[in-house]
């Protein structure tokens, strides 16, 4: 069987979980800082949080942006369910905005989406594809608007010179470590920053909103500090158990160790990918533009009809090649629907959900097995 996704454990892996399960500290300890800091060092930001999921991640960088009922976020529904969840969670209306030809959030009418409420934009860097951050930016700053990059997709991917996760162009960015992604901790995520002050509100989010920095007690017990003993702490806001665990941030710095080596095979196989169906009739493929570098968390084709898309998938299957599909537009899950949101909303997103079909791509991905895949394509064809 081929997955369209699929993590790599190495010896070394098991070896740093392993040492971790044998330590003093499996939680809370200093391995989350460790992570932080490294992951921190490699996308090029100030601060990095570490968090239990990316959905935790998106969660918390609204609430650290102190959205709320009655804002508006604006984001793509070409994406997983979580990019437009985290504006409901804190009380907020998702708005969304259509795609371009690479299935990312179109810039070009992002302004017509911008009301009063607007407070926040999430840009999803579809496919480890990195969305056209300096003009989102720019837009950004004219209205006052706050950029969390949905980055789950694009560790190691570049927009022009900034690696995604520096921060350049957003406030916020955020990311995943589920097994399909580029680096895993089981389930895991990171919000990486440049602002001093989200950082210390994402700290004390993830933990419940719990602080035990003696420089953040309330003035009365300030006054009092000789006589507080170590096990004080205050509940300051209303946060949450978003924590990863030390055995994760250990998994996570041993796969972090092999991150350039992951995303070289991944353009690899999509480089391959892209020569043999560069000039096919019944294939469109998704290019990168000269300010793009791709981290290939995806390699998403699209097909000329819905009815195409349906036969390919199951005739792949048959012949043990498993794909997905990314995604079924946000909108047009149930629960969107009931909140009266309208099928037809961005065309572009649902035309480009019903001929798209993600072909495998993953860092242990052999060469015959990709030859196999491209062979059986044409062979359908």
């Amino acid at each position: 069987m081929i997955s369209y996704a699929k993590q790599f454990i190495s010896k070394e892996d098991i070896k740093a979980v392993v040492e971790v399960l044998k330590s003093d500290f499996i939680t809370c300890g200093l391995k989350v800082q460790e992570f932080e800091r490294r992951f921190s060092r490699y996308t090029g930001s100030k601060y990095a949080v570490a968090v239990s999921s990316g959905t935790a991640g998106l969660h918390l960088a609204c609430l650290a942006a102190e959205l709320e009922k009655g804002d508006e976020l604006i984001t793509s529904p070409l994406s997983f369910a979580a990019s437009a969840n985290c504006a409901l969670y804190c009380g907020a209306k998702p708005i969304f905005i259509d795609i371009n030809e690479q299935g990312l959030m179109d810039e070009n009418s992002l302004k017509k989406k911008i009301t009063k409420r607007t407070k926040i934009i999430i840009p999803v860097h579809y496919g480890g594809l990195p969305c056209k951050l300096d003009k989102i930016q720019k837009i950004a700053k004219k209205y006052k608007l706050i950029i969390i990059e949905d980055a789950v997709h694009a560790l190691g991917a570049r927009y022009k010179k900034s690696k995604i996760g520096d921060c350049k162009y957003s406030d916020m960015a955020v990311f995943s470590f589920h097994p399909v992604k580029h680096i895993t901790t089981g389930e895991g995520g990171m919000i990486t920053t440049n602002n001093r002050k989200y950082y210390e509100k994402l700290l004390m989010l993830r933990t419940h909103g719990i602080t035990k920095d003696k420089s953040k007690y309330v003035s009365k017990v300030k006054s009092q500090i000789s006589n507080i003993g170590s096990w004080y702490h205050e509940m300051q806001l209303l946060g949450y158990n978003y924590r990863l665990t030390d055995i994760q941030c250990a998994l996570g710095i041993s796969q972090l160790n092999k991150i350039d080596s992951f995303i070289k095979k991944r353009r690899e196989i999509a480089n391959k990918y892209d020569k043999a169906f560069k000039n096919a009739k019944n294939i469109e493929i998704i290019k990168e533009s000269k300010d793009q570098f791709n981290a290939y968390h995806l390699y998403p084709v699209r097909v000329k009809e819905n009815k195409t898309r349906f036969r390919i998938f199951n005739y792949l299957k048959k012949n043990n090649i498993y794909c997905q599909i990314h995604y079924i537009p946000i909108y047009w899950h149930p629960y969107y629907q009931k909140l009266d949101y309208k099928k037809g909303l961005c065309s572009k997103a649902e035309d480009f959900s019903q001929r798209e079909i993600s072909i495998p791509l993953y860092a242990s991905l052999k060469s015959e097995e990709v030859n196999y895949v491209i062979n059986k394509i044409f062979e359908f064809f």
